[in-house]
């Protein structure tokens, strides 16, 4: 692992607001004035391909990056708001449904937010 990957990957680690890439990088630089945005990509793509980060879609909004601790999501259908919510692990379940067949899954349950709906 290089120092960069290893520097990207303690940021996301450590980080619990689920950051974009721009956002990375923002921090990234702070670190290592030298670092530069196609870098981060191109960690932030290896990190998550070898498994030890995920990334989340949110429909409309930039991918945001998470550690690889088994937990949920969930998504306002309103602003879009994104946070982690600890759901009873239905990893076996799904592969008594699959077989081998079954590789990882993610859940990102859709709400509507307090501050949304306060509106």
């Amino acid at each position: 692992m290089t120092k960069n990957s290893k520097m990207i990957l303690d940021i996301v680690n450590s980080s619990h607001d689920h950051p974009t890439a721009d956002q990375i990088f923002i921090r990234a630089k702070e670190q290592n004035s030298k670092v530069v945005l196609a870098t981060v990509y191109n960690n932030l793509n290896s990190l998550v391909k070898e498994g030890k980060i995920r990334r989340i879609a949110v429909s409309g909004k930039p991918d945001c990056y998470d550690n690889t601790f088994r937990h949920d999501h969930t998504v306002c259908v309103k602003c879009g708001a994104l946070s982690d919510i600890m759901i009873d692990d239905i990893t076996e379940e799904i592969k008594s449904k699959l077989g081998d067949s079954f590789v990882s899954y993610d859940l990102n349950v859709s709400y509507i937010c307090d501050e949304c709906r306060e509106k």
